[in-house]
């Protein structure tokens, strides 16, 4: 179970990820910067206790009209090789030192933790709580047996959301799964279950709009094949 410290990180996550944003394929708005708040996400814990896992949602004021973002972020607490593209940031933690922020999606814990979330073998956990889990995330997953360990990820950035081509070694000698985590989260556009049409599983979790109000939506779906 992840430990969760209640100190000051410099910068924060929120100045991190307002110059990140705007550098995304995915960001709506049109400024070098995003004016962001944040307005909820989950946790999940990492089997090694070895990785922060973190599926955050901020809301980008900066434009006309507010827009929420979903941004899987990672932390450790040293370079991990390979992902200098997907580095969001360094910030200073009170009692763990430096942390290296990723992109979560190019981070093979977090999308490991994610399909165990989706197949049932992991639990969203409270934001800022220890050692709470958070009955609002809601997984869902149609097949049997798990979906497998991870051999290889590819990672494209889309214009909504980002595919993961993901190869795991399932119940077979490959299996290919193609995970949409989406990013521009859209409140209102019906029942979950129904968007996700015959996907393999997928993830919803709710948000808090601007007026304080509750919304919903897809966070991942995951389907089979590429």
């Amino acid at each position: 179970m992840a430990i969760i410290h209640q100190v000051t990180l410099k910068p924060t996550k929120l100045e991190l990820l307002a110059g990140w944003l705007p550098a995304q394929p995915w960001y709506a708005g049109t400024g070098d910067a995003a004016a962001l708040a944040k307005a909820g996400g989950f946790r999940l814990d990492d089997p090694e206790g070895a990785v922060g896992i973190e599926f955050m949602v901020v809301t980008d004021r900066s434009g006309d009209e507010p827009v929420s973002y979903q941004v899987p972020l990672s932390y450790r607490g040293a370079p991990l090789d390979g992902a200098e593209h997907a580095l969001v940031g360094t910030t200073e933690h009170e009692v763990l030192g430096r942390r290296w922020v990723y992109d979560g999606t190019h981070d093979p814990v977090l999308v490991a933790q994610l399909l165990a979330l989706v197949g049932g073998e992991a639990q969203a956990q409270a934001q800022s709580v220890n050692e709470t889990p958070d009955p609002t995330v809601t997984a869902f997953f149609a097949g049997s047996g798990g979906l497998g360990a991870i051999r290889s990820t590819s990672v494209t950035d889309g214009t909504y959301s980002t595919r993961l081509l993901v190869r795991t070694d399932g119940d077979g000698p490959d299996t290919t799964l193609t995970v949409r985590v989406h990013r521009v989260l859209r409140p209102g556009e019906g029942d979950a279950a129904a968007r996700a049409g015959h996907a393999l599983g997928y993830v919803s979790a709710p948000w808090l709009l601007p007026d304080g109000t509750t919304a919903r939506d897809l966070f991942a779906v995951v389907e089979s094949g590429a």
